[in-house]
């Protein structure tokens, strides 16, 4: 059979099955659209990853002591059995690491805010001024905290 001879054979089937023919080219437009809706989700968050660890800044570094840990099956630990940082530990990371740039100790605490009747439970969080600076946020509006703030 040469190719003429079959294409006409294909417009004949065609013709002759156009439901399933329209099914088929359904079917098809459907997948291929399936597939380029994933590969696009997953750009899509692969870039929002992407930008959330830069924005992290490849050179930082988290350090964390906590005195409220719980061990195995819940029961939490004493204060006492646990080492945590102070300011002194703080400041003398400042001084001995000549590479640091900024240093920040935080503190973080869940509690209750209650305004008359109303009552909210609540995450706080307390931090150094140059925790804007680590995180590289820039206020919307109004000015940041300074050393004399805290």
């Amino acid at each position: 059979m040469n190719i003429p001879n079959l294409i006409r054979i294909a417009i004949r089937a065609l013709q002759r099955n156009k439901l399933r023919a329209f099914l088929t080219m359904l079917g098809i437009i459907i997948g291929v659209a399936a597939v380029i809706a994933m590969v696009a989700i997953g750009q899509g968050s692969k870039k929002s990853i992407q930008d959330q660890l830069s924005s992290m800044g490849s050179n930082m570094i988290t350090i964390r002591a906590n005195s409220n840990q719980t061990v195995g099956g819940g029961a939490r630990l004493e204060s006492a059995a646990l080492q945590t940082l102070t300011l002194e530990d703080i400041k003398a990371i400042e001084k001995q690491a000549t590479y640091i740039n900024a240093i920040s100790p935080a503190v973080q605490s869940r509690g209750q805010v209650i305004n008359g009747a109303l009552n909210w439970p609540t995450s706080m969080q307390g931090v150094a001024p140059d925790y804007l600076e680590i995180r590289d946020w820039q206020l919307k509006d109004g000015i940041a905290f300074s050393d004399e703030d805290v």
